[in-house]
């Protein structure tokens, strides 16, 4: 799964990171809770590991601000802190679990594993729909091309979906308008080829190339 891990002990979040990589996670670090919360905001997480004792904003108001703000993802407050009070206040605050360091990684990944599948948050084959080497997830607007999970914004990833779901298919300029923004096409128009573009380039920056052909004269399609 993916994860963030929010740990400005630098020392600990490079050993944590490493082991739960080894565990077959990918992880990205940040070291302070403005860092933390700007990376929920503009990535997508399967789940935050979360230091309680953090600068800036301390990892109980970076959960409760996630929760004001409507955002579900779960979350383990890891921390020195464990007496009672304390662990009643990572709960209260809107932490889904609560682990005292020091930190045994077995028994973190176990109760990752068991946070996100009880949630239902991970991905599962029936919600995902997959066209050779992209897979994508509409209900969570999750993107993976060969293996490589994609970070992309809503109306991209929305694009990239119609083609997945009509694998093998030449979807027009005028299909495309009509299925992914919802409005009539204008014929002189180029913002589906900026689109289609723009989308090709992020995918190409962080998978090494893109799995869209270009139908001359047509249109765009993905291959099953």
């Amino acid at each position: 799964m993916d994860l963030l891990l929010v740990e400005d002990d630098r020392f600990l979040a490079n050993y944590l990171s490493q082991e739960l990589r080894a565990c077959g996670h990918e992880v990205m670090v940040a070291h302070d809770g403005h860092a933390g919360l700007r990376a929920v905001l503009e990535h997508k997480f399967d789940a935050v590991v979360l230091d309680r004792m953090l600068p800036q904003i301390d990892g109980l108001s970076v959960v409760r601000t996630l929760r004001e703000d409507g955002i579900t993802i779960p979350v383990i407050m890891v921390t020195a802190l464990g007496q009672l009070g304390d662990r009643v206040d990572g709960l209260d605050g809107g932490a889904d679990d609560y682990i005292v360091k020091p930190v045994d990684v077995d028994e973190l990944n176990a109760r990752l594993n068991a946070l996100v599948r009880g949630r239902g948050w991970t991905v599962s084959e029936t919600d995902t729909i997959t066209a050779k080497d992209v897979t994508v997830s509409p209900a969570r607007l999750r993107a993976w091309y060969r293996g490589v999970a994609l970070d992309l914004p809503k109306l991209e990833f929305n694009l990239l979906a119609e083609l997945v779901r009509n694998a093998d298919s030449v979807l027009t300029r005028k299909m495309l308008c009509e299925k992914v923004w919802q409005y009539e096409f204008e014929p002189k128009s180029k913002f589906v080829d900026a689109y289609v573009s723009r989308l090709r380039r992020r995918i190409s920056d962080q998978a090494g190339d893109d799995p869209i052909v270009t139908v001359r004269g047509l249109g765009y399609m993905i291959r099953a």
